[in-house]
């Protein structure tokens, strides 16, 4: 049925989100994500009962990309999978389940960076960005700024050297008394209110990030007010998720403002799962609109962990056959 089309089966299994999608010919068929929901009581996400909530899901959900497809599994041309970065036991259920079933239908497999899917996410949209481009990558367990040459030729500038973006929104609305995953909790509080509180900017040489300090400067700030007034953060929540969010977003165009001035690159990209967050899209659109910039920003399905993404890149790789060995086996820190 689908003789001389390329068909990508792709996995995704690096924390919390299994998802399979299928890519033919470099288009999104199918993007099915099981979302593990059980986590949000322990405040953060418990790796052993990830791994196993991955176990349940993932023969359902690659069913479920392959129905929609309309295809069936002879029609898969290789299978590709997220290797890493990411939590062992969460990588080790799609590793070795594409594996399997790689080995069982005789086709290729392709391993997948998590942090270079989630740039060429740009890809599965019909507006691209073109080479080359800076892409301002934020997510829970990362923040770099990458220079993209080409669809497999990518520079990170510039990275945290401590915590991440989305960790610093999450932990710091811990603080605040808000549930997990706080990033979106800070994001919806933030539109009613007003950035009236000061927070230091971390002064981190070159193009790297630091949220540490950050952190640290929230703490003491809240537990400073609170024990002046026990009802601080519920009479000034809104402004507080503002004053955070501001904060996050001016680290973070501050250094991709540095990027372009070095670069000399007039296409800016941004991707991972705090590009979801409003504030910042509308932000980074305004840097554009200010400074003459091309702005790509991917559409919400694309920002958080998804396997389309990963199956956009397996897609280029299967171009250049660039496939893995049947021995490969999940790297939680891979490095791109």
């Amino acid at each position: 049925m689908f003789t001389n089309k390329i068909v990508i089966l792709a996995i995704e299994s690096s924390c919390d989100d299994t998802g399979a999608s299928i890519i033919i010919d470099g288009k999104v068929k199918s993007n099915c994500i099981a979302t593990q929901t059980i986590h949000d009581q322990y405040g953060g996400v418990i790796p052993e009962v990830a791994s196993r909530q991955h176990q349940q899901n993932i023969v359902p959900v690659v069913d479920k990309a392959i129905t929609e497809a309309g295809i069936t599994l002879q029609d898969i041309s290789a299978i590709a999978f997220t290797r890493g970065p990411g939590l062992l036991g969460s990588l080790l259920v799609g590793v070795s389940f594409a594996k399997a079933l790689a080995m069982s239908l005789d086709i290729p497999l392709i391993e997948v960076h998590h942090m270079q899917a989630h740039i060429l996410a740009h890809f599965a949209m019909d507006k691209k960005p073109e080479f080359p481009f800076l892409c301002l990558t934020v997510s829970g367990g990362h923040t770099q700024i990458v220079l993209v040459r080409d669809y497999l030729d990518m520079e990170i500038l510039g990275q945290t050297i401590d915590d991440a973006a989305g960790e610093a929104f999450d932990k710091a609305g811990k603080l605040l008394g808000l549930p997990y995953p706080a990033g979106p909790h800070i994001d919806k509080l933030a539109r009613n209110g007003k950035p009236v509180y000061s927070f230091p900017i971390p002064n981190i040489p070159e193009l790297n990030f630091s949220f540490s300090g950050f952190k640290t400067s929230v703490l003491y700030f809240l537990q400073k007010n609170v024990q002046n007034n026990p009802n601080f953060i519920k009479e000034n929540l809104e402004n507080l998720c503002s004053s955070i969010q501001n904060t996050i977003i001016v680290i973070l165009l501050k250094k991709l403002e540095l990027a372009i001035k070095l670069h000399k690159v007039d296409t800016i990209a941004m991707a991972g799962g705090v590009s979801a967050n409003s504030g910042l899209r509308e932000a980074l659109l305004q840097f554009g609109r200010t400074n003459h910039k091309k702005i790509f920003i991917p559409a919400f399905e694309y920002c958080t962990d998804n396997a389309a993404m990963i199956g956009i890149t397996g897609y280029y790789k299967y171009l250049k056959g660039d496939f893995a060995e049947l021995s490969v086996s999940p790297d939680p820190r891979m490095k791109m």
